[in-house]
């Protein structure tokens, strides 16, 4: 704005020691007076002034150019003097002018009639649209929901018939580099409001639209010439952490602060390492007489280490630690609901759970019976078989140290036996991302988890149908048709840990596309 205003003065002043200059200097301030004129008409139509205010613009500085040097007449309070420019004045006020209005059409490029806005440049719109076949069918040996309701509290729908379905994504998102060093995201997804994981949906829903939901609005530091090792976070983000499925879903998106420092960033270090911390609102609840639950959060802090010896092999390791604050469940006073909120706003099934509820069986309500303090170790070796084809293979551990007996028995009055190990292994062999026609993927995973190893509302929502309490394998490949589309199709075949028989097999078929 200063630029554009002193641009504006500039050429005002400039018509008007054109107007009244000496004949010797005419011609050269002529073709200044019509450089001058030129620049306001371009100012005009990049919309900086409007025809009009230009037009009076001129006509002022051409009155003023009309006047003598020295003027005589006395008006009723004092002679006005109108000031002679020199010519070394006029040249460096011409030279100033010109260097930025160059310099300004240059960096917003308006002086080009063909050229692209340079905001253009700091924009980048990506999406995905992805649709398929989703099949679920169960063992013969699963139970009605009232089964799992009554073993453990459990929200299982009716897993005895099989069912089939279309199901369609759609993601669309906008990257802007606001600074050189700030840079925000938003996207908007397909899926429900009422779930937190999932950002699919069913097709088949009588003509009803599908609904287009806010996921993701954040906002990134980085200082790449300053503070090249330091990225810091807030907002609504993907989950920060290195990890996999086992404990993060990976359509989970977490409220609150988060900051990465890579003291190797930039470098060509064989060995890199990594720390990162956040803190994330999961619940926010304002306590009072009547609602005696607390604000829920989680606190995170990973560290490890990235090895990148060549461009054939690379390994990475972290070791997580993350406490859930608040999230387990408090019993009521008798006919009272001060303690209801300390529910979960949002599960799938598997982790142990009581009712809350104390008014003589009228009403039911389940919180979560034990506390959520989990170690997470994560390792990954990426090894070139024959470029471009990779073997990666990847081991995720988590153990929940924040299981207590005692606490859980003194809470609930149920005699819970720890469950609270997870862990993965997979193998892919093939390209790591489908990006041109004939790439290909193909991999192996086993899983086990058990139900309170990790929070159910946060884990993968595909295997066992969401949820914890589960062990099994899945099957994954995937073909690239062309340039960013591919077919992928997976089969997830799973049980139960514990508890009630519950035998759970997905097929998913897919054509993806991205832009």
């Amino acid at each position: 704005m200063k630029t554009k205003t002193s641009a504006v003065a500039c050429a005002v002043l400039l018509l008007a020691a054109a107007g009244h200059a000496h004949a010797d200097e005419a011609q050269s301030l002529e073709a200044l007076r019509q450089t001058t004129l030129g620049l306001i008409q371009a100012l005009v139509q990049q919309g900086f002034l409007t025809q009009e205010k230009a037009d009076q613009l001129v006509r002022q500085a051409e009155q003023k150019g009309a006047a003598p040097e020295v003027a005589t007449a006395k008006t009723e309070k004092a002679p006005i003097r109108v000031p002679y420019v020199p010519e070394i004045v006029k040249k460096q006020i011409s030279d100033q002018l010109r260097e930025e209005v160059i310099a300004q059409a240059k960096a917003e490029r308006w002086a080009d009639a063909n050229a692209i806005p340079e905001w253009v440049d700091r924009i980048k719109v990506e999406g995905d649209i992805r649709v398929g076949l989703q099949s679920d069918t169960y063992g013969s040996s699963n139970g009605a929901s009232a089964t799992y309701l009554a073993a453990n509290g459990q929200n299982i729908n009716e897993m005895t018939d099989e069912r089939n379905r279309l199901r369609m994504r759609a993601r669309l998102g906008i990257n802007a580099k606001v600074t050189q060093d700030l840079f925000a995201a938003l996207r908007l997804t397909t899926g429900s409001a009422a779930d937190a994981l999932s950002t699919s949906q069913t097709l088949g829903a009588s003509g009803v639209k599908s609904s287009f939901a806010l996921d993701r609005a954040f906002m990134r530091y980085h200082d790449d010439e300053g503070l090249p090792w330091l990225n810091v976070t807030a907002g609504r983000m993907p989950t920060p952490w290195f990890g996999t499925d086992l404990v993060w879903n990976e359509n989970l998106t977490l409220d609150g602060i988060q900051v990465q420092m890579d003291p190797a960033a930039k470098t060509d270090q064989v060995w890199r390492p990594f720390v990162g911390t956040g803190l994330f609102a999961l619940q926010d609840i304002e306590t009072s007489t009547s609602n005696q639950a607390k604000s829920k959060w989680l606190v995170g802090l990973q560290g490890g280490v990235e090895w990148i010896p060549d461009n054939n092999k690379r390994a990475k390791i972290g070791l997580g630690y993350y406490d859930f604050q608040h999230v387990s469940g408090e019993r009521n006073s008798y006919n009272l609901t001060t303690t209801n909120n300390t529910a979960p706003g949002f599960r799938q099934k598997g982790n142990t759970l009581f009712d809350i509820a104390n008014d003589g069986g009228a009403t039911s309500l389940y919180a979560l019976a034990s506390d959520y303090q989990l170690v997470n170790l994560t390792a990954m070796l990426d090894v070139s078989l024959n470029d471009p084809v990779h073997l990666i293979s990847t081991l995720d551990y988590v153990e929940n140290i924040g299981y207590d007996h005692e606490k859980i028995l003194q809470r609930t009055g149920l005699d819970v036996a720890r469950q609270t190990t997870g862990y993965m292994l997979k193998f892919a062999v093939g390209m790591p991302s489908m990006l041109l026609r004939g790439d290909w993927q193909a991999s192996l995973a086993y899983r086990y988890l058990e139900a309170d190893a990790v929070l159910d509302s946060m884990t993968d929502n595909d295997f066992h149908l969401g949820g914890t309490n589960n062990k099994g394998y899945v099957l994954g490949m995937q073909y690239a048709l062309g340039r960013n589309n591919w077919i992928s199709a997976r089969w997830l075949s799973s049980n139960e840990v514990s508890g009630p028989p519950l035998a759970v097999n997905v097929l998913q078929v897919y054509f993806n596309a991205k832009f």
